[in-house]
């Protein structure tokens, strides 16, 4: 019987390589050989070694160099998501401009001489809310994710080799360290864990993809986060512990999985470029711009919308952000009485003041005992945070806001105004032009705005933004959105500026902090030349960058990798 022909791959590394490749391309094949258990790359055995590198989180203009070192390190392959909710804002709204450049990104790896495994959603979890967009939410009814729950491995693959006896080894994604979630250790994975395993598979001829090689950013709100028996939102920072730091340095770990490669396949020649300049600054002291609740008609300038009963973000086509909830007390309060949301209603963090005092936190699966007094009449505040959206699991539709009325005592306190906030028009069109000058509190608390500007005076460098004593909010820096801080949580500490956010040659960067609780007593913040993402810092080496990859090392204190 004459042997089965080999099978072409449905997926679209393929279409990928004809449409990237010069004209030639159009004579290139790339199937399974599944009577040999391999794949057939123009007909020649084949075998990627692959990294996970999302262009979503990393700016554009960064998008050369990662891929570049990426390549420098042996892989011969890249794999990566397509977030629908990054492409499709709106239904029938789509987006491929700028950093959401998909054809772009993928001529940057066709320049860097490597093949593309895109992975296309619609799902695609990556802690960036599953890809799913949050306007799927505006039908209340709707249950996300609820066809399959597959949760028995040993059925699944006995289940895939029943159909498919034979076929190339892979592993998809094998994990170079980890996430990290706000209040939890920095996660990391050693060396020789992740050298081991992946000599060994490259020994058995499989192919793989390390998941991530390098991890980037949660910049804005687009961190995601996981339930695992309470709410826990993802940091900033996405690290991971990956071979290229979260400021694209290759680490120690890059340099082990180098040399791992080489053992198996040629890897490029040449050296590699050093880690990037970083630059110090500081400490600055910002000024107070004033409290939230001032800005409020600049905020949400359409005014709040009417309801008996509060609404969720979804409801008023709020996708992520912040939105204030009000309401006034119907009789007077004189003693000290709780304020609470049943049905863990808050999703996922209440900022609570009355006639604008700033009285308290209540947070998703989490116990706060808060109690309030006013006089009848009293405004009453809830500024809402969306800390972001489940990514995985089943009917993860996870709505945002008041789920439920809140109650004060036992009174159902109703009706409310929602005021949906565009906080990121505001700090990039408004303050600039200084619209309004308000009255400065004593001693502020609560939501409130602080800014400053500040000179760099030569080219600059990659930065990372410490802000000590302060507690929990989010920064902008010449209007773009770094992304949200918790100091008094951790384990981040710093916020990664990369160099091409600042203005170098002494123009001036301004830099602007929604501080949503308390301040330190010096509102200051410093630029460092290393990043604090336990908490702690910890010594890495700086290997040399030769041709020579067996050269010596040399020792610096860099990340905390």
């Amino acid at each position: 019987m004459a042997p089965e022909k080999p099978f072409c791959l449905p997926s679209l590394l393929l279409p990928l390589l004809t449409l990237l490749l010069p004209p030639q391309a159009d004579t290139r094949s790339f199937v399974v050989d599944r009577n040999h258990d391999r794949f057939l790359l123009d007909g020649v055995p084949f075998r990627y070694v692959s990294g996970s590198l999302h262009y979503f989180r990393v700016p554009r203009v960064l998008w050369a160099d990662r891929l570049f070192k990426m390549r420098m390190s042996g892989l011969n392959a890249i794999q990566f998501y397509v977030p629908w909710n990054y492409h499709e804002p709106e239904p029938g709204v789509y987006n491929f401009n700028g950093s959401r450049d998909l054809f772009a990104f993928l001529k940057e790896a066709t320049l860097a001489n490597l093949l593309v495994i895109l992975r296309p959603g619609p799902y695609i979890c990556a802690e960036w809310m599953g890809g799913l967009p949050a306007w799927l939410l505006r039908k209340p009814k709707i249950h996300l994710r609820t066809s399959d729950p597959a949760d028995n491995m040993t059925k699944i693959f006995a289940l895939l080799r029943k159909y498919e006896p034979h076929g190339p080894l892979v592993n998809s994604e094998y994990y170079t360290g980890w996430l990290d979630y706000w209040g939890q250790n920095h996660s990391t994975r050693s060396v020789p864990a992740v050298t081991k395993g992946l000599e060994k598979m490259l020994e058995l001829g499989a192919s793989v993809n390390m998941y991530m090689f390098h991890g980037g950013t949660n910049f804005g709100y687009w961190n995601g986060a996981d339930e695992k028996g309470r709410f826990l939102p993802i940091t900033t920072s996405y690290d991971y512990d990956a071979p290229i730091s979260e400021a694209g340095d290759p680490t120690p770990k890059f340099f082990a999985i180098r040399n791992v490669i080489s053992k198996f396949q040629e890897i490029p020649l040449g050296p590699l470029p050093p880690p990037s300049p970083k630059m110090m600054l500081g400490p600055l002291t910002l000024q107070l711009d004033g409290d939230l609740l001032a800005f409020l008609d600049f905020l949400c300038p359409q005014g709040p919308i009417h309801s008996i009963l509060p609404m969720t973000f979804e409801a008023v086509n709020q996708d992520r952000g912040f939105m204030l909830y009000r309401t006034h007390l119907t009789h007077t309060v004189s003693e000290p009485t709780q304020f609470w949301v049943p049905n863990n209603g808050v999703h996922d963090r209440a900022y609570v003041m009355v006639d604008g005092v700033f009285q308290g936190v209540l947070e998703r699966n989490m116990e706060h005992n808060l109690f309030l007094m006013g006089k009848r009449g009293a405004k009453l505040d809830v500024l809402l945070e969306n800390m972001g959206r489940l990514s995985f699991g089943s009917n993860s539709s996870d709505f945002k806001g008041l789920l439920e009325p809140p109650i004060l005592g036992q009174t159902i306190l109703t009706p409310w105004l929602m005021f949906p906030l565009k906080v990121d028009n505001l700090v990039k069109w408004w303050f600039p032009i200084q619209l309004l000058k308000t009255p400065h509190p004593q001693i502020p608390s609560g939501p409130t705005f602080y800014s400053t500007t500040f000179p760099v005076f030569d080219s600059g460098g990659d930065t990372f933004l410490y802000l000590p004593g302060w507690t929990k909010g989010q920064v902008w820096i010449n209007g773009f959105n770094l992304g949200r801080y918790w100091t008094k949580r951790g384990p981040q500490q710093t916020l990664y500026v990369p160099r091409p956010l600042l203005f170098p040659r002494g123009a001036l960067n301004k830099i602007t902090v929604l501080e949503l609780e308390n301040v330190p007593p010096q509102p200051q913040i410093q630029f460092l030349d290393r990043p604090i993402l336990n908490s702690t810092l910890h010594k890495t080496y700086i290997y040399s960058l030769s041709t020579d990859i067996q050269g010596d090392s040399e020792p610096m204190e860099l990340s905390g990798h």
